[in-house]
């Protein structure tokens, strides 16, 4: 039964297996050996400067946080010409990001429309005044 052919290697030659996998007997090449090892070498010298770009990266965005404190973030949705024109602004230089860009547009919008504002003002004034009367009409007890 433990018949072996001809073309079957003798059974010190044969590889290893494990899980399935075929392991070999011999040891890989010093050429493959030495490439793996440098590859590792390369690697590992590479995250200190790795991990520095990080810590940067970490910084930079704590800072740009803390300068923002004051301010408020929004999503808007914009139509694909005014993305368009935001990062046509950006390319330019004028601004670092579209972010920054729609922020200016916007408070120069405002500016623009001080008039229109002026009167939102006024008509928020009345609407005021008139909820504190309704407001004392209701807490007024009832006459007998």
């Amino acid at each position: 039964m433990n018949e072996r052919h001809e073309t079957e290697p003798p059974l010190e030659a044969q590889p290893e297996r494990a899980e399935g996998l075929m392991l070999r007997n011999e040891p890989p090449p010093h050429e493959e050996t030495e490439r793996i090892s440098s590859t590792i070498r390369e690697a590992l010298q590479r995250i200190p400067e790795s991990l520095g770009a990080i810590g940067r990266d970490i910084s930079r965005t704590i800072e740009r946080a803390l300068a923002a404190k004051d301010e408020y973030m929004i999503a808007v949705k914009l139509s694909a010409e005014a993305q368009e024109k935001l990062e046509k602004l950006v390319q330019a230089g004028v601004f670092r990001s579209r972010a920054e860009a729609a922020s200016y547009l916007i408070d120069e919008g405002i500016k623009a429309q001080a008039a229109l504002f002026e009167r939102v003002d006024q008509k928020l004034a009345e609407i005021e005044k008139l909820r504190t009367e309704l407001r004392s009409i209701i807490n007024q007890p009832p006459s007998s």
